[in-house]
């Protein structure tokens, strides 16, 4: 039995498998059972920030593995409260964090904080969640009610809980609040709705606007967070602070963590949350690794150079093909290419996985890059000088 047959046979049918088995990587570039070579422009849809076969972090979870893998939160956990530190020293911002094992279970606490705080401080008449259309926050029955998407709203998982809307912008949303809004909860540029960029007035705005009327702003950093819009956090960039912020992907360089921020840090009695595995050793230490080669990638100037060498060189694609493309979207290491004509979205991903490039799709019509972070030069052209021969069967 090969690996696509054992695969359909014993693993559940939730996802359209492409059967390439990749078998070993180095930063931006993978190798296949064949040995062919690809250029990684996906990271793992923004989770191996700092690159595939990563040496540092590969030790430091060796390293931890033959110590502790894990004991339980009933125990404090030094990796954990190491993180939590770093997180907040290079965020800038005073909160606590709950860790998790991914960014749904990391809205999940974010929704149980913004929800409790509403019955704390307005007896349980404030309980409603407001999102924007097109957003993504999880796959959990809650996370999937608060993602502004119908899609995601399938009746076969009805009834979904209620006290969760979403608008079509931010202009919109005002509308909607009311005496029984608890919280706002976006995504500053988002992921899976099509690299929507807000602009960061009208989010200064909103950010004072629930300030002054009491209602929390969570924003949701799973995918930009940890330095992938060039600064730590997209709120540093936006220069807001909100209430409630959630991280996970690229925080541990491929091993699963979430993250929820708090500035209520009372909010949460003893018992009101946990999680079994989330802030164990094995991630924590790997999160700490990732942070700190981040911090030393952006304080060397290395990330921003990177980052401008990206654009040019995604630049020059666009400028190549604007028979095939609309425009450039994104920021940081989160960009896309807008098609003029979306059903050729697939066609695109196919042939360039083809000739040995991995790229994504955002919304219905966005070609989407993720590369790691410390994606190299070469591997930028190499991927470029791939992309651009598959457009041409295209």
């Amino acid at each position: 039995m090969n690996l696509e047959q054992l695969d359909k046979k014993y693993v559940l049918n939730t996802y359209k498998r492409n059967y390439t088995n990749f078998i070993k990587g180095n930063n931006a570039t993978l190798w296949d059972q064949n040995n062919k070579k690809y250029i990684d422009f996906s990271s793992g849809i923004g989770v191996v920030s700092v690159g595939h076969g990563n040496k540092a972090v590969s030790t430091v979870i060796s390293e931890q593995v033959e110590k502790i893998t894990h004991i339980s939160n009933l125990f404090v956990i030094e990796p954990q409260a190491l993180l939590a530190e770093k997180i907040m020293n290079l965020s800038g911002l005073n909160m606590q964090c709950f860790f998790a094992n991914s960014g749904a279970e990391a809205n999940e606490a974010a929704i149980k904080i913004a929800r409790k705080y509403g019955q704390q401080k307005y007896n349980g008449k404030r309980y409603k969640v407001i999102t924007l259309e097109n957003s993504f926050h999880g796959r959990t029955i809650a996370t999937a009610k608060a993602t502004g998407q119908q899609s995601i709203h399938k009746k076969d998982f009805s009834p979904y809980p209620k006290g969760f809307s979403f608008d079509k912008n931010i202009e919109s949303l005002y509308s909607s609040i009311d005496e029984e809004t608890v919280a706002v909860m976006i995504e500053l540029i988002q992921g899976e709705g099509g690299i929507c960029q807000f602009k960061v007035e009208e989010i200064q705005v909103l950010s004072a606007f629930l300030k002054q009327k009491d209602i929390l702003l969570i924003v949701d950093e799973v995918q930009t967070g940890v330095y992938r819009t060039g600064e730590f956090l997209a709120s540093n960039l936006y220069k807001i602070e909100p209430d409630i912020i959630t991280l996970a992907k690229g925080i541990a360089g491929g091993v699963p963590i979430g993250v929820m921020m708090t500035k209520q840090k009372d909010i949460f009695e003893q018992g009101d949350h946990g999680s079994t595995f989330g802030g164990n050793y094995l991630s924590c230490v790997a999160g700490l690794k990732v942070c700190e080669i981040l911090e030393t990638h952006k304080k060397k100037g290395d990330l921003d150079r990177t980052i401008s060498y990206f654009c040019k060189s995604l630049n020059l694609i666009y400028e190549n093909n604007r028979d095939i493309f609309d425009s450039i979207v994104g920021v940081g290491l989160m960009q896309g290419l807008r098609l003029k004509n979306e059903n050729k979205l697939k066609d695109i991903i196919a042939e360039a996985l083809d000739v040995g490039v991995i790229v994504l799709k955002s919304g219905k019509n966005i070609l989407r890059f993720l590369p790691p972070l410390t994606i190299s030069k070469n591997e930028i052209d190499d991927g470029f000088q791939r992309l651009n021969l598959s457009l041409k069967g295209v």
